[in-house]
């Protein structure tokens, strides 16, 4: 049976992969720095061959990729919900090129590799930091000339069941109330991989931007409120305090409301017919994490 290797396999993106590919009858090796936590417990419950490998030691990497047929490559973005302290753009693009350097040295057949929708419009406009960080592990992997698909994803419906966009009882971001953006669930991201592995003919060279649904903030913060039972407004967070945390993520959340992703929803939908829009995943899961979330907030006292 041919392995495919997924690195990243306890992240978000990582046990969707994960989940999809041993749903198929695939033999995952699933790459983690700590076997021995619960996630990569879980993993190997499922199924998976778990495998200690960091993405900043080129050894563990080659090691981890040996013999395998393909391989799922992710790396944390600066600014991403549980991104290491400290974590830099830099760091990003090295922990990408050195997966795609032991992918290349392994002689791997199928690569496919977590960018960002908008990566190809690096030479037409200035894109935010994170989007050319995925675009510079973009063109490594190119150089090398490893079979790859790249899946550009937009941003994920999960930011919307934590504290990265939930405050103080409401959905709080910088994004212009009214200009839609695009959303898609990371567990679509997991099919995606699925199917660009089990179609190499079809996905070997291709560079898709991919999304499930496109939403204005109020929109979503109605759609949460009535999926969850409690009303949550949508408060616009002033780009004036975003910028307190950086220059960069103030001017992505100026893209995102000024150009944004361009991910074409019916066709994404055409390639994946099972595609969750924001109600649908509100409905299997989103609901459920949110209320979790909100009722932990409410037990200690931090939503009004």
């Amino acid at each position: 049976m041919k392995t495919i290797v997924v690195m990243g396999a306890t992240g978000l993106q990582g046990r969707a992969v994960t989940a999809h590919l041993l749903a198929g009858g695939r033999h995952v090796r699933a790459v983690t720095r700590d076997p021995d936590a619960a996630a990569a417990r879980a993993l190997a419950r499922a199924g998976a061959e778990l495998v200690r490998a960091d993405m900043d030691d080129p050894a563990s990497l080659a090691a981890a990729a040996e013999g395998a047929y393909g391989l799922f490559s992710v790396q944390p973005t600066v600014g991403s919900p549980g991104t290491p302290a400290g974590f830099s753009a830099e760091d990003e693009v090295r922990w990408g090129c050195n997966v795609a350097d032991a992918a290349h040295a392994a002689g791997v057949r199928h690569l496919v590799y977590a960018s960002l929708a908008g990566a190809g419009r690096h030479d037409t406009e200035k894109l935010p930091g994170n989007t050319i960080s995925k675009w510079r592990i973009e063109q490594h992997i190119t150089r090398l000339g490893l079979p790859a698909t790249f899946l550009r994803p937009v941003s994920f419906m999960e930011n919307y069941t934590g504290s990265y966009h939930l405050h103080d009882g409401a959905v709080a971001t910088a994004f212009a109330a009214d200009v839609p953006q695009q959303i898609m669930a990371v567990d679509d991201v997991g099919a995606f991989a699925a199917l660009a592995f089990g179609r190499p003919g079809e996905w070997i060279g291709r560079a898709v931007d991919l999304a499930g649904d496109e939403l204005t903030p109020r929109r979503i913060a109605a759609a949460i409120s009535e999926a969850v039972g409690r009303p949550l407004p949508y408060v616009q967070i002033p780009l004036e305090v975003i910028a307190r945390l950086g220059a960069d993520f103030a001017y992505a959340y100026t893209w995102l409301n000024e150009r944004g992703y361009r991910a074409d929803v019916a066709f994404t939908r055409a390639l994946h017919p099972g595609l969750m829009d924001l109600r649908t995943w509100l409905q299997r899961t989103g609901a459920a994490q949110i209320a979790g979330f909100l009722a932990a907030g409410d037990a200690a006292g931090q939503n009004p």
